[in-house]
């Protein structure tokens, strides 16, 4: 346990962010699982799903979630299983 204030003030934002962070990636992998399965279904909002996951990934970027290239690979792998659906 920190001792000084502006460590221990620290240690909670960083908790904060933590648990932040961890459910902002669960909600990005559930939205990849669910167009993923909407794409093997050949449901009719299998595309509408995508674009919705690929703006996730977008944004997730944009916050500093996951690095550019692996949100790059992601929304590969979905246009290309969409595309041979």
């Amino acid at each position: 346990m920190p001792n000084i204030k502006s460590a221990i003030k620290r240690m909670n934002s960083d908790k904060k962010k933590a648990a932040y962070s961890k459910s902002k990636k669960s909600e990005l992998k559930t939205s990849l699982k669910k167009a993923e399965q909407a794409i093997e279904a050949s449901a009719d909002n299998a595309a509408e799903l995508a674009q919705e996951t690929q703006r996730k990934l977008d944004q997730a970027v944009a916050k500093g979630l996951i690095h550019k290239h692996k949100a790059s690979r992601k929304k590969s792998q979905l246009a290309k299983k969409l595309n041979n659906a």
